[in-house]
């Protein structure tokens, strides 16, 4: 049968109706579920609006919607976080790896913003600047006898490189003021604190968070240290939080060979996403030791729980922190970010180290008061593993998931016990400000002392362990410290050695008598 072109519109229009009623019924639902998806968020943005038309006293609805944020992400785990635009550039900057400024390590000593030490080679040591200066005006800012918070001291020091500065400071030691010009300059801020020789053929390096710059100063520190004929590398990821995954990944790389496999992810959907290792790692055949310890998290347990199970490197310390989460960082227009968790960390055996968080983030947190009140901090067999989540490394070597990484060899914490505070207490700054309120006080009892000879000077007397123990007493806390006397003891002598000589000369005194630094480096039976 012939079609007849006159009945063409006809049909057209009917395919068209039919078209229309079907497409109408079949989306009917789908509509209905989208407006029932967009009602609640068309709820806030209504309230907002109330509140800024309608309540009866001004209100700041930014520092509201902040709070809702902070509450919804609060629901979700501990690790999903708002951050504000006021501090996400000091986020992203100490992530960075460098800033622009004037190179000094300072803090408010009473009123006055009193250097530490400048910076070696930087813009203000090269100007002239000294540890114990004090900072009274930068231009025409005073910045003396105002209690500045520090980032509002940080924002007159920085600027734009190549820009100048003029600074005047009070020198104690010469009892007047002094104007330095100070060429600012790009500062950077180290990820790798220390990379040296600990035994003969052992070098070690300290790594504080993984930064954008991290691969790189690594690198460059196991370079020096092969140089040096090291057989052996102690990697010390104590107190790390973390950082980024892709920079503690490039490290483990080096340590392992072509194929094995680094970490992998997997997300809500079921997507996995595997991490390799490359061929010419740079030290694929010396033994590696891995200290950590109950800080030690995220992207360090990544590094840690790699070595570990490929039978690549040995643990060293305590069970670390347990975070398996993976954040992505989405910006807003206003400057501030969420970090929002939408996956999962696996190490190579396929064990989660993530910790419990059903309890909510402040029983997250107490885990670790937890772990002081059950003895795990002392004793490895302390240490709560689930055979559930047991796992065989290819060696047959068993590790556990579930919480963290468990150490191969444990070393318990440095202190009496029972006396926890002590060791948390010297993780802080108050040594260092005690260090140099003690110096300002007289810096000469320590002008032209060798290195050997200032050793010598500290071990002959407890004058700084009983100046220690009164300064102490004086911020209000009431710490029994003669137990652990040698302890407080080295940390005192490790930071008179920083503020005098440098860095590297606080990490010689400091390891010394290290107890996981030790328990890597005593005779193997």
């Amino acid at each position: 049968m012939k079609f007849n072109s006159k009945y063409l519109p006809i049909v057209i229009g009917a395919v068209f109706a039919l078209g229309t009623v079907l497409g109408s019924l079949m989306n009917a639902p789908v509509e209905d579920q989208l407006l029932a998806k967009n009602y609640s968020k068309t709820k806030l943005n209504k309230l907002i609006d109330f509140i800024n038309n309608e309540y009866v006293d001004s209100v700041n609805t930014d520092s509201i919607v902040n709070l809702t944020v902070d509450n919804i992400l609060s629901k979700l785990d501990p690790h999903s976080v708002y951050i504000p635009p006021s501090e996400q550039a000091e986020v992203a900057e100490s992530m960075k790896g460098d800033f622009v400024g004037i190179g000094i390590n300072f803090y408010m000593y009473k009123d006055s913003v009193a250097i530490i030490k400048p910076l070696e080679n930087g813009p203000s040591a090269k100007a002239g600047l000294k540890s114990g200066d004090r900072i009274l005006f930068a231009g025409k800012t005073k910045l003396f006898g105002r209690r500045l918070p520090s980032d509002s001291l940080f924002s007159k020091l920085k600027g734009i490189k190549g820009s100048e500065i003029e600074l005047t400071v009070f020198r104690k030691s010469e009892q007047k003021n002094l104007k330095f010009k100070v060429k600012r300059d790009v500062i950077p801020i180290k990820s790798v604190d220390a990379s040296l020789l600990v035994g003969n053929k052992t070098g070690y390096i300290k790594i504080n968070r993984f930064a954008e710059t991290t691969y790189k100063e690594f690198k460059t520190g196991l370079s020096r240290l092969q140089k040096q004929g090291i057989q052996s590398l102690i990697l010390d990821l104590r107190d790390n939080g973390g950082g980024y995954m892709e920079e503690a990944v490039a490290v483990a790389d080096e340590f392992l060979k072509d194929k094995q496999l680094i970490v992998f992810t997997k997300s809500k959907n079921g997507t996995t996403d595997k991490t390799f290792a490359n061929e010419g790692g740079s030290f694929e055949t010396g033994k590696v030791y891995v200290l950590i310890n109950e800080n030690s998290a995220s992207a360090s347990e990544i590094l840690a729980g790699a070595l570990q199970d490929n039978d690549r490197g040995t643990i060293v310390g305590r069970r670390s922190f347990g975070k398996g989460l993976v954040q992505r960082e989405m910006d807003f227009t206003d400057g501030s970010a969420v970090r929002l968790t939408v996956a999962r960390y696996y190490t190579p055996t396929g064990r989660s180290i993530q910790k419990p968080y059903k309890k909510g983030n402040e029983e997250y947190y107490k885990e670790s008061e937890d772990r002081i009140k059950s003895g795990e901090l002392y004793a490895k067999d302390s240490i709560k593993v689930a055979d559930s989540l047991k796992f065989k490394t290819p060696k047959g070597k068993i590790v556990y998931g579930g919480g963290g990484i468990v150490p191969d060899v444990f070393v318990p914490m440095e202190a009496e016990h029972g006396n926890e505070n002590v060791a948390y207490l010297l993780q802080t700054g108050i040594v260092g400000h005690f260090v140099f309120e003690e110096l300002d006080k007289n810096r000469k009892a320590f002008e032209g002392l060798k290195f050997n000879e200032f050793l010598v000077k500290m071990k002959s007397s407890d004058l700084y362990f009983k100046k220690f123990k009164d300064y102490i007493l004086m911020t209000g806390l009431d710490l029994k410290l003669d137990k652990t006397k040698s302890l407080v003891n080295r940390h005192i002598t490790a930071e008179f050695a920083r503020q005098l000589y440098g860095e590297l000369y606080y990490y010689d005194v400091i390891l010394k008598e290290d107890a996981m630094v030790k328990a890597v480096l005593k005779p193997k039976k």
